[in-house]
């Protein structure tokens, strides 16, 4: 590697300015590193500032409103002439965005680092050429060139390819759509029960659209365990949700005759179909990769432009780092912050900054909560999880209609579920689905920090009446199996 006077050159360069890319460089900033953060975006903030988590968030929280003024008279009160005002919905996003974003771009200009707007691609293993948005191939001065001695690619992930055929020419939304709405059709057919689906699903349905979930995988969730996904769909329908899960996708057209959109499904070897308003497209998301020009540097890619990384976040080439979205495996704000400050310190250490081995993300913790209503979360691992590792363990659960504080909140519908290992009593994994699931599940995730065995987390003091205490009741129950053999292991 060379440097020429024109060309400056970085100890640590980040190519995207979201969540992942932002903790990258002010933690290589704060290590002593010469550091650049290039973002290409129209706007600057990252995904879950601009489109996903706080917009989605904001909007859900309308959707929750009107569902409670909705239930007034379970309650005694009365609750006359409620409506939805899509304009005012969508400017308390647009305001709460706007702000969000605002503080996000006085921390990239706060001058920790350098700030260079335009889009980035690799010419070489240490070398990116940034363009200015709005640079045309004839246009002068030719982009400007960046050397670094390291590189953290953290550009995040955008709406997958849709492979529906015919969806293209009839039209669709996505989730950037839905969050920009001022108005909403009366029905919607949503493809994919992921977290976006889901999402999506209880903020259309809170707000009165009729929906319709299609899902390929036999379950919501597919990654959840099948009593928790479950749960979920069976309190998701009992709000008028329909689910067509196990669904194959075959083709999607216009009905002339009502000039809905209409989809075509296999399902138990038959042919259905589905006809709405409107289609939303919610079948995943994938890596923001193409324009990186990945080969000149020698990066290797996987599953739809994937990254590939191992557990330190470098990649093929041991100078260049990934994190977030752009790499997986979890698409969650707070892991790909973890990987990226992970990312930051190793590339410090690779540059004799910083002492120590090299670090490697952890994953037990994983956290994961889906904001629906009822909610759903989870942390460390699922009995399916559990199962596949070859880990022994006992599982036990405690439903919310049999919970004082959930009975007089009204809010019923779902469980809690512990996760321990047989042999030691620690516990391993914790699951919600029910009121307030994204704030009950921290309890089990400082327990699982702590190493905490269910034992233990049965005789910490709950105050009575909280929904926080029903976590005692399987924590009891684990107590007494913990330890325990097998069924025929004497």
């Amino acid at each position: 590697m060379t440097q020429t006077p024109e060309v400056p050159i970085y100890d640590f360069v980040v190519l995207g300015g979201g969540s992942a890319g932002f903790a990258a460089a002010r933690t290589a900033a704060s290590l002593g590193l010469r550091t650049a953060l290039v973002e290409g975006g129209r706007e600057v903030g990252g995904l879950c500032i601009l489109r996903g988590c706080m917009p989605s968030k904001t909007m859900i929280e309308s959707a929750n409103r009107f569902i409670t003024i909705r239930r007034a008279h379970e309650f005694g009160l009365r609750a006359e002439n409620i409506r939805v005002v899509g304009p005012e919905i969508l400017a308390r996003k647009r305001r709460l965005v706007g702000e969000f974003a605002s503080y996000r771009r006085e921390q990239l200009e706060s001058g920790e680092f350098d700030f260079f707007r335009g889009l980035a691609h690799f010419t070489a293993e240490h070398r990116i050429a940034v363009r200015p948005l709005e640079w045309e191939p004839s246009a002068t001065p030719p982009p400007a060139e960046i050397e670094a001695r390291t590189f953290l690619i953290a550009t995040g992930s955008r709406i997958a390819d849709v492979p529906v055929p015919g969806l293209k020419e009839i039209g669709y939304l996505t989730s950037d759509d839905i969050l920009e709405a001022d108005e909403y059709p009366p029905s919607v057919i949503i493809l994919g029960a992921g977290a976006i689906g889901l999402e999506a699903c209880h903020q259309l349905a809170g707000l009165g659209v009729e929906v319709s979930v299609i899902q390929r995988c036999g379950q919501i969730m597919r990654d959840a365990d099948e009593d928790i996904a479950g749960a979920l769909q069976q309190a998701l329908a009992s709000q008028g949700v329909r689910f067509h899960c196990g669904s194959h996708l075959v083709r999607a057209e216009l009905d002339k005759d009502t000039g809905h959109k209409r989809v075509w499904y296999e399902k138990d070897g038959a042919m259905h179909s589905h006809s709405a308003q409107e289609i939303l497209f919610a079948l995943g998301r994938q890596p923001c990769t193409e324009s990186l020009e990945l080969h000149f540097a020698g990066v290797k890619t996987g599953a739809k432009g994937a990254v590939q990384v191992g557990p330190d976040q470098r990649s093929s080439k041991k100078h260049i780092f990934a994190a977030g979205d752009v790499c997986g495996p979890y698409e969650i704000v707070h892991i790909a912050i973890q990987q990226a400050e992970v990312a930051a310190r190793n590339a410090a250490r690779q540059l004799g900054k910083l002492g120590g081995s090299p670090e490697e993300t952890d994953y037990r913790l994983k956290l994961f909560a889906l904001f629906t209503e009822p909610q759903m979360a989870l942390v460390g691992l699922t009995e399916k999880e559990a199962r596949k590792a070859g880990i022994d363990h006992v599982a036990a659960t405690y439903p919310f209609a049999d919970h004082g504080k959930s009975m007089v909140r009204g809010e019923t519908d779902g469980f809690v579920k512990l996760i321990a290992n047989r042999a030691t009593g620690e516990i391993i994994g914790g699951a919600v689905v029910g009121p307030e699931a994204a704030e009950l599940i921290h309890e089990i995730v400082v327990a699982m920090h702590f190493r905490a065995t269910a034992a233990a987390l049965a005789v910490v003091p709950h105050y009575h009446p909280t929904l926080s205490e029903i976590w005692t009741y399987p924590a009891e129950e684990l107590a007494g199996l913990a330890a325990m053999p097998l069924p025929g292991s004497l």
